[in-house]
């Protein structure tokens, strides 16, 4: 049997391939939209991908399957579990609950295990060459290591109302199948940490049905559905804008992009056309050289492993983006923004190009504690905290307003533009997407940049509910 493990680090996403040698076969399991990983490693060990197959209808990226299926002529396997609210639009061999997919000698068995969606499934996989004993289960995103999938994104995201509270319980039931599984199958999961698909990923990549058992919190409230109910649905991170146009276009037929798309480099000249034109640019360097010189109006959101999550949640998927970037980064930045389905890059210009003697450049207002705090009590002033919800309510800037940066795309409403927003988050990054997202549609802003880390390790005041 053949084996490997695909991780990407931006969406801290696991994919798999897995094949027969003796047959020469692959399949490929919840692939991510950039295929040639895939290609490459089928064509260096001697396989044909024959076989291609999802665990559910996946909220946090684009799934590759079309793609794969148009260029190798695999066939696609998906759930035809969870109702017709949850059906797969494009062809496909549809999977029951005790379904096989044979690949040469290898045999998955289909495990109907809704919880994190209606349709979900898990894929229980026996060698038959070595042992007819199941030796691994690919999960999705049912149980990942330490943790399970939340059941609140169809609420959260796709607007479902009510439909976090069956998820729980679907869940609950679908973990007393786990539990009976062999201790010694291994365990991998769809994602690791890092993710918003759950709230306590683990770091490692896999894991054994009986690890979980005595490590995973799931297992040791499984006696009491409601209990178990209301842990899991407390304290969820914020699900990204972008998850509900990949539920859409996930169970759908859309446009393929097969290949990782050449973005044009633009001119000074290019560049400003397409800035007048009202195109959204993105300034992707590191916060600290945007803080010290940037163009007006423009957004920063730092091409790291957040990149594309941010993009996801502050970036209209209709208008046009113009990326403020170096070119020996703008590959991985295209696949960044592929894997959640924004094609829609006009082109890129270098920094030193753009910024390099430009007299129309602007600083980033960047404040210490001292300052934040003489802000205090000031009516002209409107101190923002952009953290997450549940840090927010373990100790805030006494008298600070809390919008989640993710939300200030449709909450920005909520603040008075009269008055000065000085904010911050936990360390800088969220709050550097803040401020320059706040000043491109006008406010004025100031940007206590250490955060909340700062200000604890000054030993000043909290509020805390």
């Amino acid at each position: 049997m053949f084996f490997q493990h695909i991780f990407e680090k931006s969406l801290a996403h696991s994919s798999y391939i897995v094949g027969c040698q003796a047959a020469g076969e692959a399949i490929v399991i919840d692939p991510k939209r950039d295929i040639d990983t895939y290609l490459q490693i089928a064509s260096e060990n001697n396989l044909k991908i024959t076989h291609i197959a999802e665990t559910h209808i996946h909220a946090d990226y684009l799934s590759g399957s079309l793609e794969l299926a148009y260029v190798t002529g695999a066939k696609i396997y998906v759930s035809d579990e969870g109702g017709p609210d949850w059906q797969y639009e494009y062809d496909h061999v549809g999977l029951k609950n005790g379904d096989k997919i044979k690949v040469g000698n290898l045999i998955f068995a289909v495990m109907h295990t809704p919880g994190h969606t209606p349709e979900s499934i898990s894929l229980l996989l026996t060698d038959t060459p070595a042992t007819m004993e199941p030796v691994m289960i690919f999960t999705g995103d049912f149980v990942f290591v330490g943790d399970i999938g939340r059941p609140d994104l169809l609420e959260a995201a796709a607007g479902l109302i009510g439909s976090k509270e069956i998820g729980a319980k679907q869940m609950f039931e679908s973990l007393k199948k786990f539990e009976k599984l062999p201790e010694f199958i291994q365990v991998w999961p769809a994602h690791g940490a890092g993710s918003a698909c759950g709230k306590a990923l683990g770091a490692v990549s896999s894991s054994t049905v009986g690890y979980e058992k005595i490590r995973n919190w799931a297992f040791k409230l499984n006696s009491d559905v409601e209990v178990f109910s209301d842990y899991l649905l407390a304290d969820q991170p914020e699900a990204p804008a972008y998850f509900s146009k990949m539920k859409q276009l996930n169970k759908k037929l859309r446009p393929l992009l097969i290949e990782v798309p050449k973005v044009a480099e633009l001119t000074k000249i290019e560049f400003e056309k397409a800035k007048n034109f009202g195109m959204k640019v993105i300034d992707t360097r590191n916060k600290i050289e945007f803080f010290n010189s940037h163009i007006p109006n423009t957004v920063n959101i730092q091409n790291n492993k957040t990149l594309n999550t941010w993009m996801g949640w502050m970036i209209n998927y209709e208008e046009p983006i113009v990326l403020i970037a170096n070119h020996e980064e703008i590959e991985e930045i295209t696949r960044k923004l592929m894997r959640i389905g924004m094609d829609n890059i006009y082109g890129y210009i270098k920094p030193s190009l753009l910024l390099d003697d430009n007299e129309n450049t602007v600083t980033s207002k960047i404040i210490d504690a001292d300052r934040m705090e003489s802000y205090l009590g000031k009516n002209d002033i409107q101190i923002l905290d952009v953290r997450a919800e549940t840090e927010f309510k373990a100790g805030h800037i006494p008298g600070a307003k809390h919008i989640f940066v993710g939300h200030l795309r449709t909450k920005a409403n909520e603040l008075d533009p009269k008055k000065k927003i000085v904010l911050h988050c936990q360390a800088g990054d969220r709050a550097t997407i803040a401020q320059s997202y706040l000043e491109s549609i006008g406010f004025k802003v100031e940007n206590y940049s250490a955060g909340i880390a700062d200000w604890k390790q000054k030993g000043k005041s909290l509020t805390i509910n």
